[in-house]
């Protein structure tokens, strides 16, 4: 459902349900919607999913876009939504944020499901300037996002529906909030605010994730979180939300199993 909110904030939708709240952070291309996958299968369940400030719906907030402001707007967003218990799950870029978040340690945080995740510590071998002037024209145009799509962000096959969501997308969005995260975001070293994550946490790495890789995930991730599990969905790239919906759904429901009520996954 679509929810009225304040026009100074990002855009979102609050979908009413059995929480906590799961609130949905998207990667860095993406929107609220790349997350649609994943809720229509959790029937019942209280969902947030946002577009960060600069991206598609988003759009025309001003910036700075920086880390840090997309986690002050999402803090907004939850407070504007009357969001009171809930728990983080950030994709790629979206995962930063969510570290970012978790470490102020907010009043009725639970827990962070990180997906694919940007690592708390860049790892320095992959990052380099070069790669990242290289990355910041990887939406230069349609055709630069199909091929960094289809050669670099997944590793199965996806419908045609969603090979042009993933186009449209990763075009609809400020220059420069585009491009804040491959020139400096992605090279931001917040293990310091990693570290003040006190709330269980689950990462998932995609099993040929090109762009987070798994053992970039458990060396460069996991040892900075106190409360950590790490599992692997097997043959998934590196948009798990698209690529494996059902597969991350069931990781989400089932963590931690003790404290979660359960959800109805859809067809």
């Amino acid at each position: 459902m679509n929810t009225p909110q304040q026009t100074h904030l990002p855009a979102y939708d609050h979908r009413p349900g059995t929480g906590p709240t799961l609130v949905f952070l998207h990667y860095w291309g993406g929107s609220g919607r790349t997350w649609d996958l994943v809720v229509d299968r959790l029937a019942d369940r209280d969902t947030l999913t946002a577009d960060f400030r600069g991206w598609s719906r988003s759009s025309g907030l001003p910036g700075p876009y920086t880390l840090g402001q997309l986690a002050d707007d999402m803090l907004a967003v939850l407070a504007d939504a009357g969001v009171t218990d809930y728990v983080l799950v950030g994709h790629s870029m979206g995962g930063k944020v969510a570290q970012l978040i978790a470490a102020t340690r907010p009043a009725g945080l639970r827990g962070i499901v990180l997906v694919g995740s940007a690592p708390a510590k860049p790892a320095a071998a992959q990052i380099t300037d070069e790669y990242r002037e290289t990355l910041s024209h990887a939406y230069d145009s349609a055709e630069s996002v199909a091929g960094a799509r289809d050669h670099v962000l997944t590793a199965t096959e996806l419908p045609a529906s969603v090979e042009a969501q993933i186009v449209t997308d990763s075009r609809n969005v400020t220059e420069a909030a585009r491009t804040e995260w491959p020139l400096r975001g992605i090279a931001e070293d917040i293990t310091e605010h990693t570290r003040m994550v006190s709330v269980p946490a689950l990462v998932i790495a995609g099993e040929n994730d090109q762009v987070e890789p798994v053992d970039v995930l458990r060396c460069n991730l996991v040892p900075y979180l106190s409360h950590a599990d790490f599992m692997v969905i097997p043959h998934t790239g590196h948009l798990i939300p698209l690529e494996a919906p059902a597969d991350l759904v069931d990781a989400i429901t089932a963590f931690p199993p003790a404290s979660w009520p359960s959800a109805r996954p859809g067809d």
